[in-house]
C-alpha cells in the first residue's frame, strides 16, 4: 500500500525499528547503565524520529507540488527545513 508516494510498509518498519530503539533505553535505564550511554541513545532515537518526519515531510511535498497546491507546499516546507 502507498500512502503519498511512500510505502507504508517502509515508515511502519521504520517506526518499529525505533520503538525497538526506545525499549533498549528503557531497559539501559532500569539496568542502571552509565548516564552517558542511555543519553547517546536518546540522541539516536530522537535522530531516528526526525528521519521518519523528513521522509514524511518531503514526501507530502512532492505531492503538494505535483498537486499544484502551494499554500500546502509552503507550510510543510516550513515544517521540512525545522528538521
Amino acid at each position: 500500500m502507498q500512502k503519498n508516494g511512500m510505502q507504508t510498509d517502509e515508515i511502519s518498519t521504520q517506526l518499529k525499528r525505533i520503538r525497538g530503539q526506545l525499549d533498549g533505553v528503557i531497559k539501559m535505564y532500569d539496568d542502571e547503565r552509565m548516564c552517558v550511554d542511555i543519553a547517546h541513545q536518546i540522541a539516536a532515537v530522537r535522530n531516528s524520529l526526525g528521519r521518519v518526519a523528513r521522509d514524511l515531510l518531503t514526501d507530502e511535498a512532492v505531492r503538494c507540488s505535483k498537486e499544484r497546491k502551494p499554500e500546502q507546499l509552503q507550510g510543510i516546507l516550513k515544517e521540512l527545513f525545522r528538521y
